[in-house]
């Protein structure tokens, strides 16, 4: 079973890749061009970061060979920004002046490789961390500004609402960016201790990204630092535990873990729980050798310092609070031993590292060769891998010989080489379950504790893990007591379920898979085979100012599907998103059902789902982006890729269920859309005001308002886009009665005495 599980888990990653954006393909060096109409261009930029820090308006930014107008552009660094310097960090804002992105981003974050030789720190890191926890994609681009080269940069992901709507499905909640809006010392951290019950008090150290939340963070300082025992209440722990351990083991100083507490963000998702992020990785493996020693000094530390940092370094120092909580907890300091032990074997001891290090050295080699403006000779970044070089006050070591010596000091430590659980023959029974019957898990499992077992479960990726305790008793299908087979049951209460299984002893601990939280297994229940065809996205309107309204009275995005085929289509088990990285961001509920050539509406908000309507709870991009309908396999039966979008113009098929995706003026909502394809008004008969219908929903008569042609006739069609009936009209009568109607949703097509199409709209009639 456990076999057949990564085999799904592997088959769904392959599908993910294959949709990924390539804005950030490790594989791949992007172009990005800036031109300004500035001559003084660098001057500008200059004032702007050391006064407002307003973007300077580009003409045209061409990315990858898009071009798009009117692009804001600044520098952006604390110590990687230096008016001297030829080469600053970038901070690329696609829609600062109008509505735009490239690939559905709108912002593009370029680093200048400040104080790393080898070029490749903060891309090589991100690739690592990205395998434990949620992180910014992160790859190469070679800028042009004002046709000169200015030189290669790293690429890297912003975090933003999009990134959170993406990786923790909403948007909207509080966010905050842990730096020191003042210089940064050995008092000023943002370290998450406890300051004042007084939010003001905070506002030196941390960026609110959201427009509340500063309540949020003063509840989160006081549970870590006088509370810490309720912790896994408010925060994230396995992710906050993946950023520690990350922080130590790749010596990532320039963190929560070093001296100033900083880089990274806190978004609090929808379970009410705080996601920490990592941010700004271009002084992993040891780039940066501030860590704050025991007694706060600032002094900095040697290689051999760096090379045998502590695993359980500042595990009692007040002025890491959160290494403090963690370490205080005897479980889950073993989890972060045991995930730190994941990274080193998987990374470090089989020297998986080098092979990538080598691998994004060779791909940059040629644009690392042709960039005047970098701050080391071409040989330094030759020998970058292996040498240390010197940075005024301090050296960097070269990452391999830095991280040749941390592995062997890692491997030496006592906790590293704690004896831990051995899980065997993890079974599920039964392999395929059904809706709301039990599932049950068994594990063999040697060099365990009693009642230190546990299995860790979600029936929706977006909540938070729940962990029961697996028994050895000879009662929760484990076979006989004492025999180190554990098990216990669950009802099976969604379409698919995710776990992971976690044991240990009175040292150390282990997960299986051993990258969870963030890696699982999956089993799901029995579904419906949907093809290709079967049902396909028909229409979507991804900027709604004033054409639909929900059942909550708000006008949002929505989806449409359309079901093809002559049988009813059971949606358990399917999914909708808008992200190629995160197929099953929308989970269909249990026993959904759309009927033969039928259509099923989504509203794309976050909204609580109602007897009336479904919500998905993300939101659709109005510049561009991407919608997936998906199967739990990760296997993709309809998609697309859509641009910039305008207001209350929806895009769908035409013809309708088969055709290509075409732009419809009046949106066709649950309705046929071949009423409208191709239906296009000549611009001369454009109306220069909008025609006003009323009332709507009506129930016995329709008037059109702010007529500028004289209205000769009304052809109504329904949902179907079938034809219902004409109503010709003479020069002093502009409505229409449809008490004759059913209850529905009806469009109309209004005449002019030529005969020519002037306006169409829809019209709800309630009984």
């Amino acid at each position: 079973m456990i076999r057949k599980i990564i085999l799904l888990l592997l088959f769904h990653l392959f599908v993910k890749q294959g949709y990924s954006q390539d804005f950030y393909a490790l594989n791949t060096i992007q172009k990005i061009e800036i031109s300004f109409s500035q001559n003084d261009w660098d001057f500008q930029l200059d004032k702007l970061k050391l006064g407002s820090d307003k973007y300077l308006m580009a003409t045209w930014v061409k990315v990858n060979g898009v071009v798009f107008d009117s692009v804001g552009v600044k520098y952006k660094g604390n110590s990687s920004y230096d008016s001297t310097y030829k080469k600053n960090s970038l901070h690329i804002e696609l829609n600062s002046f109008k509505a735009q992105s490239y690939q559905g981003y709108t912002d593009i974050k370029l680093g200048n490789s400040y104080a790393d030789p080898s070029m490749i720190r903060e891309v090589l890191a991100y690739s690592i961390l990205k395998n434990y926890m949620e992180c910014p994609e992160s790859n190469f681009a070679e800028v042009i500004i004002n046709g000169k080269y200015i030189g290669l940069y790293s690429n890297s992901e912003n975090i933003n609402k999009k990134f959170c709507g993406d990786r923790f499905y909403s948007s909207a909640n509080t966010f905050i960016k842990c730096n020191p809006s003042v210089d940064p010392g050995p008092t000023v951290k943002s370290n998450l201790k406890f300051i004042s019950a007084d939010s003001t008090a905070y506002f030196n150290f941390y960026d609110k990204k959201s427009k509340d939340g500063w309540k949020d963070l003063v509840a989160l300082c006081d549970t870590i630092t006088n509370h810490q025992s309720s912790i896994g209440s408010i925060l994230d722990i396995d992710r906050a535990i993946w950023m520690l351990a990350f922080n130590n083991i790749l010596v990532n100083l320039d963190s929560y873990t070093g001296a100033f507490a900083q880089n990274y963000y806190l978004y609090k998702d929808n379970t009410n729980h705080f996601n920490p992020i990592v941010w700004d990785l271009n002084m992993a493996f040891a780039g940066f050798p501030f860590a704050g020693s025991p007694n706060n000094g600032m002094g900095s530390l040697s290689i051999t310092n760096l090379q045998q940092f502590p695993l359980l370094y500042h595990d009692s120092h007040e002025d890491w609070p959160l290494i403090k909580a963690i370490m205080a907890n005897a479980r889950y300091k073993k989890m972060y031993i045991a995930h730190a032990k994941t990274i080193v074997k998987e990374f470090l001891t089989n020297k998986d590292y080098l092979g990538m290090a080598v691998s994004l050295q060779n791909l940059i080699d040629n644009s690392v060769a042709n960039d005047s403006s970098k701050f080391f000779d071409y040989s330094i970044f030759k020998s970058g891998l292996n040498t240390n070089v010197n940075i005024g006050t301090y050296s960097v070591p070269g990452i391999t010989n830095f991280l040749e010596a941390r592995t062997s000091y890692l491997n030496s430590t006592t906790e590293i080489n704690y004896a831990t659980p051995i899980l065997t023959n993890i079974k599920t029974n039964p392999t395929t379950p059904a809706f709301n019957a039990p599932v049950n898990w068994s594990v063999k499992i040697r060099n365990a504790v009693s009642n230190s077992v546990f299995v860790g479960y979600r029936f929706d990726i977006t909540k938070k893990f729940e962990r029961i305790p697996m028994y050895d008793d000879g009662l929760h299908g484990d076979g006989l007591a004492n025999d180190s087979v554990y098990g216990v049951s669950i009802l099976m209460k969604s379409a698919y379920l995710h776990y992971y299984i976690y044991a240990e002893n009175a040292n150390s601990a282990i997960f299986s898979p051993e990258r969870a939280e963030h890696n699982y297994y999956q089993i799901a229940i029995p579904t419906d085979t949907i093809k290709k065809g079967d049902l396909v996205i028909n229409e979507f309107l991804a900027i709604n100012d004033k054409s639909d309204l929900n059942e909550y009275g708000v006008y949002s995005d929505w989806i449409e599907l359309y079901n093809s085929t002559n049988k009813e289509l059971n949606l358990t088990g399917y999914f909708l998103s808008d992200n190629a990285s995160s197929f099953q961001k929308y989970a269909f509920e249990v026993n959904t059902t759309i009927a033969p050539k039928g259509y099923l509406m989504v509203w794309a908000d976050d909204l609580k789902t109602s007897k009336t309507y479904l919500h998905s709870g993300f939101n659709l991009s109005g510049s561009s982006g991407q919608l997936f309908f998906s199967h739990s396999s990760g296997a993709v039966i309809d998609s697309i890729n859509y641009t910039t979008q305008t207001a209350d113009v929806s895009m769908g098929r035409c013809p309708n269920g088969t055709g290509q995706f075409t732009q419809i003026e009046t949106p066709t909502f649950l309705g046929n859309n071949n009423l409208f394809c191709n239906m296009a008004i000549p611009p001369s008969l454009v109306r220069a005001h909008k025609i006003a219908a009323y009332p709507n929903p009506a129930s016995d008569h329709i008037s059109f308002t702010n007529l500028p042609f004289q209205l000769n006739s009304v052809d109504v069609y329904n949902a179907y886009g079938h034809f219902v009936k004409t109503v010709n009209l003479d020069k002093n009568n502009n409505f229409i009665r449809v008490d004759d109607l059913c209850s529905g949703m009806y469009f109309y097509q209004l005449k002019d005495k030529m005969n020519q199409v002037r306006e169409q709209g829809k019209i709800a009639i309630i009984r």
